[in-house]
């Protein structure tokens, strides 16, 4: 490219470019997709690829980096890890066609889709086992409303939300990609950010709530929405934004949405941001899924129902009716291990039909979709027959499973068993289904047998053995030989016509190979032609039937959870809860999942500890004290997961318990900070205290740990003792309380909603055991001095921790006289004098005798005899 010009190519580039601010441009050049300018030198840092340069613009080199169209889905990946967009600019036409409008026409080249975190559909760019939500929040007028889709499985959902609630929403919903008016961008960013969701603000049109009853009326096909439920303005525009984003992002090819589905407030445990941090529920603190409630839960074999596992954590319900028919899916699945294993086996040969569904609505998709769609289909049918007699929800996800036989069987009859993964490749159409592509395929494979015989002919009339016929998409077929052969090759001109020399090897044809050519290449792509036709026609079929097929696979993926939750029962040795219309939290033998199966990991044992909060009290609320590392926060979190656990409808990890419905669900166990919010670990403890005195009413289950530990002493209990002092008189909710502020066990004597519990300890030779029970009663001392100690403080420092301890103690019984005391003592030496050097200890005869022995050189006879002479030194 000369200096300062612009060629049609780059011309072109930079249009589509404009069309597509934002957004990385891969501008696709035959088999990679290039990049130019600062999409080049972002994308070449983001990506950990050479960056290059191509011709110049303005008299500057331009910035170039390119990858492989094969390999592009593992860069997109990193790339919207990292927030990058993609648009995805492709050749909309041949080449070949571009050069029939003269020698500098540009191919033409279009933006096909455009790659956003909440748009995935590739299972290379998506997590199996997780939900990947698009959300949009749209306020008209007074009200507000949240919607949300998951494009590669179909899901649509919509639901009444304030914006004092979008943060909790968010939060059981973990959006990839939240959409918001432009107007709110700013209002909204931090809240959005938090969640760890991308933003992505559109314009007040996107939200037009007019505009969106007739995207969605014209997306199903309907004259109004009113087949579908009654909505609001603002959930009609919520769900608006999500179509016309889908509709910009996926240029027109709108993906399979089910019918939308109303979701009423007060339907799930409502959960903040700060309780499903705290608490693990599906990711662990540190980010990862091991070590979160979910891990430790999950033995569904079917991606679906690991997604619907997700969901029930993420929002369990408060409906009791809902509680108890998923209660008894799983009691009838523990009392028939036989169906159990059989329905498990058959799940486990399920694929991801709704994924696939998915894929083949946006034209994504290829033979192995077919397939998946194929194999889900036939394993429900045998599911269907064995649920046929079980409790209503598995019968209802039974009924749901058949209708698909003639669909199987068109499958069945038309696929080969392991299908490629792309149409191009071909040859995923079962022999015997189509008789025209059956001959077509004998034409081609024949050829290629004729071109084996013709190179053996030709070996031999040439003299040459080591020659090869070959093919390339530039020459076609050609004979090809090694220089050294070359004038035997020449000698027969009238046979053999050359084509092409390279270093090292010449390249010949023949009149009788170009023509074997000409019928074997018309074959073949005549066979590809074949199948491709009947991959659109399959399609189409599937696609006629995508209703039925997705009420199927959300069918299966109930099966599945209840038979993941019978299989976890069975396994942990977990008891069926009692789930009622009470103010009860009786838990006998309560564990916690996470933490007892690390602790069998490594060998251990948990101790299970009972937790009764008194029926005909309300409020009830335990305040327990005990020492750190006794497993205060332990036992905390347990109780909160049996509640979660048990109205999603599992059963729970103790040997029994009666659990009053759970409206809401509150922790703050814990300590962290928000530094870039400039907020301190206090500031950060006050603000979650605040959200939970504020909202927990009285069916709520609230969680506090150690509150007022962040300041300083006296201003610390007095915030505790208020705040237990409000869950009392004012929320009258149900709690746990854990603090190291023994002043407050007086509040026993004085509220009667309260009971004092402890985590009991042993001491022994100045040391403490842990026992990790928790018993009726309060703590008589923090045993802080014996963890610092277990904790590896050095032994100057612990010392002189229980002089000062001792100075405050003694002071505190005379009457507050603390400071003089302190005053009193000498200073603290960094350097303490040397201690003497330990005397020897005796040894006695005993040990002596034990020395000397070798177990090895022994007999029984031998040791025998040494044990009785052992003994006699003893008496």
């Amino acid at each position: 490219m000369t200096e300062d010009a612009v060629t049609p190519m780059m011309a072109q580039y930079l249009e589509i470019k404009a069309q597509n601010p934002g957004a990385l441009l891969f501008y696709r050049m035959g088999d990679f997709y290039e990049m130019f300018f600062d999409d080049a030198v972002a994308a070449a840092e983001a990506l950990d690829i050479a960056l290059t340069k191509r011709g110049f613009h303005l008299g500057e080199p331009i910035p170039m980096c390119g990858v492989p169209v094969h390999a592009a889905e593992g860069y997109l990946l990193t790339l919207i890890r990292k927030g990058f967009r993609v648009a995805i600019g492709e050749q909309m036409e041949d080449p070949a066609e571009a050069r029939k409008r003269g020698s500098k026409s540009v191919v033409r080249r279009d933006v096909v889709r455009l790659v956003t975190p909440g748009t995935l559909t590739e299972d290379s760019l998506l997590e199996a086992r997780r939900p990947n939500h698009l959300v949009a929040w749209a306020e008209v007028r007074d009200e507000a409303a949240l919607a949300w889709a998951d494009i590669s499985t179909g899901e649509l959902r919509v639901m009444p939300c304030p914006l004092a609630r979008l943060s909790p929403e968010l939060a059981r919903l973990a959006p990839r990609e939240v959409l918001v008016s432009e107007t709110r961008d700013r209002d909204l960013a931090t809240l959005v950010e938090d969640t760890g969701a991308a933003i992505t603000p559109l314009a007040r049109a996107s939200f037009d709530s007019a505009g969106a009853e007739k995207r969605l009326c014209a997306l199903y096909g309907t004259g109004s929405l009113d087949g579908f439920g009654t909505f609001t303005r603002a959930e009609l525009s919520a769900m608006g934004a999500l179509v016309d984003y889908l509709d910009l992002t996926q240029r027109g090819k709108l993906p399979l949405l089910r019918p939308p589905v109303r979701e009423t407030p007060g339907g799930a445990m409502q959960i903040d941001a700060a309780t499903r941090r705290n608490l693990e529920l599906t990711a662990a603190l540190s980010g990862g899924r091991e070590g979160s409630l979910l891990a430790a839960v999950d033995r569904t074999v079917t991606a679906a129902g690991a997604r619907l596992l997700d969901r029930r954590l993420s929002a369990p319900s408060r409906d009791l009716a809902t509680i108890h028919a998923r209660l008894a899916a799983v009691r009838h699945l523990i009392d028939q291990p036989r169906l159990r294993d059989d329905l498990r086996d058959l799940l486990r040969r399920v694929p991801d039909m709704d994924r696939a569904l998915s894929r083949l609505a946006l034209d994504r998709g290829g033979p192995r979709d077919l397939a998946a769609i194929r194999a889900g289909l036939a394993q429900a049918g045998d599911i269907a027959a064995r649920v046929a007699e079980a409790p209503p929800l598995l019968s209802r996800a039974g009924a749901a499973l058949v209708g698909h036989d003639a669909l199987v069987d068109l499958l069945t009859r038309a696929l080969v068993a392991e299908p490629p993964l792309l149409v191009r490749d071909g040859g995923f159409i079962a022999p015997g289904f189509d008789a025209e592509l059956d001959e077509t395929r004998q034409l081609r494979d024949e050829g290629r047998g004729v071109i084996g015989r013709l190179q053996a002919e030709y070996s031999d009339r040439s003299g040459v053995p080591s020659l090869k016929i070959k093919h390339n998409n530039v020459l076609g077929y050609f004979i090809e030989v090694t220089t050294t052969h070359e004038d035997r090759m020449r000698a027969q001109p009238d046979l053999f016509i050359h084509r092409q020399t390279t270093a090292g090897q010449v390249r010949f044809t023949t009149l009788a190979l170009s023509e074997l050519e000409t019928r074997i290449l018309n074959s073949g792509n005549h066979a590809v032609e074949i199948e491709k036709r009947h991959y659109d026609g399959l399609k189409q079929q599937i696609l006629a039937a995508a209703g039925a097929i997705g009420t199927a696979a959300r069918a299966l993926a109930e099966i599945d959870l209840a038979a993941a939750f019978a299989e976890l029962a069975v396994a942990e040795d977990w008891c069926e809860p009692q789930v009622d219309d009470s103010h009860a939290f009786a838990i006998e033998g309560g564990r916690h999942p996470v933490v007892e199966r690390a602790l069998r990991r490594a060998g251990q044992t948990f101790v299970a500890n009972d937790c009764a909060l008194t029926e005909d009290r309300t409020p009830a609320i335990w305040l327990l004290t005990g020492p750190n590392m006794a497993g205060k926060s332990t036992f905390l979190r347990q109780n909160a997961l049996i509640a979660l656990l048990a109205q999603a409808g599992a059963y729970v990890p103790a040997r029994s318990a009666r659990i009053g419905l759970v409206s809401q669900l509150f922790s703050r166990v814990g300590a962290s900070d928000d530094l870039a919010r400039g907020r301190s670990t206090f500031m950060v403890e006050m603000v979650e205290t605040a959200a939970i005195l504020n909202q927990a009413d009285d069916r709520a289950l609230v969680i506090l740990d150690e509150i007022g530990r962040g300041t300083a002493t006296w201003d610390g209990l007095s915030i505790a003792w208020a705040t237990l002092e409000h869950l009392h008189g004012v929320n009258r909710c149900r709690a746990l309380f854990a603090t190291h502020y023994h002043e407050m066990t007086t509040l026993a004597r004085k509220l009667p909603g309260v009971e004092n519990a402890t985590v009991t300890v042993k001491e022994w030779d100045g040391e403490v055991i842990f026992l990790h029970e928790v018993r009726q009663g309060a703590a008589d001392r923090s045993y802080g001095v014996q963890v610092a100690r277990l904790a590896g403080l050095p032994h100057s420092v612990i010392e002189r921790a229980k002089v000062v301890l001792e100075a405050l103690e003694k002071g505190d019984r005379d009457g507050g006289k603390q400071a003089a005391l302190i005053d009193d003592l000498p200073l603290f030496r960094a350097a303490p004098p040397a201690a003497p050097a330990p005397k020897p200890p005796k040894t006695s005869g005993v040990e002596e005798r034990l020395k000397a022995l070798h177990p090895d050189e022994m007999t029984p006879i031998d040791a025998l005899k040494a044990l009785y002479d052992l003994r006699s030194l003893l008496t």
